[in-house]
């Protein structure tokens, strides 16, 4: 009799035992297997905060203007398909598809044209690249790199340009003219290299 009731007590613990080890070892596994899948969760949503910031901090323009005005009364207006602010420094705008208009103080204007460009806000500085196009009175400038400001009353042309007006064409490395006495410079690189001029 004791005999049995011993075996029964050993059959009894050997099932609380498997019992109670199949039964904390499952809800062990699954309570880490949540935290895992929680961690997961977190680092796809943190992932997706990151996302959304980088979307959310997008600094693209679409069809913009400027316009400023010196002391001396000479007036810019620039507009571009598109602008990008410069996230390093606010100021700057890249922009894309420019057009400007230069109107001087003596009611003459000159127009400018680029594939792209850069503009300072703060100083009105514009650089010009790409497919530069300017047209001035019977005048026109065509290269590949403008740089403009309202500050030095300059424009720097530089870079396969071609001046054409009504009875020349010529060839240079760098056109400078000054938009306050009008008078324009005509440069190359080197010295012993001469203005390529062509009558029309």
């Amino acid at each position: 009799m004791v005999l049995r009731i011993s075996y029964i007590i050993i059959f009894f613990f050997i099932l609380l035992s498997l019992f109670y080890f199949n039964f904390i070892k499952e809800k062990k596994m699954v309570s880490s297997k949540i935290v895992e899948e929680e961690i997961i969760e977190e680092e796809i949503v943190e992932e997706e905060i990151v996302e959304e910031e980088n979307y959310t901090s997008s600094n693209i323009l679409k069809k913009v203007k400027y316009s400023a005005k010196d002391i001396n009364g000479n007036q810019l207006v620039i507009e571009a398909k598109e602008g990008e602010i410069d996230l390093s420094n606010k100021n700057v705008i890249f922009l894309t598809g420019v057009k400007a208009l230069i109107t001087l103080n003596s009611s003459e204007s000159i127009q400018i044209s680029s594939k792209f460009g850069k503009y300072n806000i703060n100083n009105y500085d514009t650089i010009f690249s790409k497919n530069v196009i300017i047209d001035y009175q019977n005048n026109k400038i065509t290269g590949e790199y403008l740089d403009f400001s309202l500050e030095r009353n300059s424009l720097i042309a530089s870079r396969n340009i071609i001046y054409t007006n009504n009875k020349n064409i010529l060839k240079a490395d760098v056109i400078t003219m000054d938009i306050k006495t009008k008078d324009i410079k005509v440069q190359m690189y080197e010295d012993k290299k001469k203005v390529n001029i062509k009558s029309n």
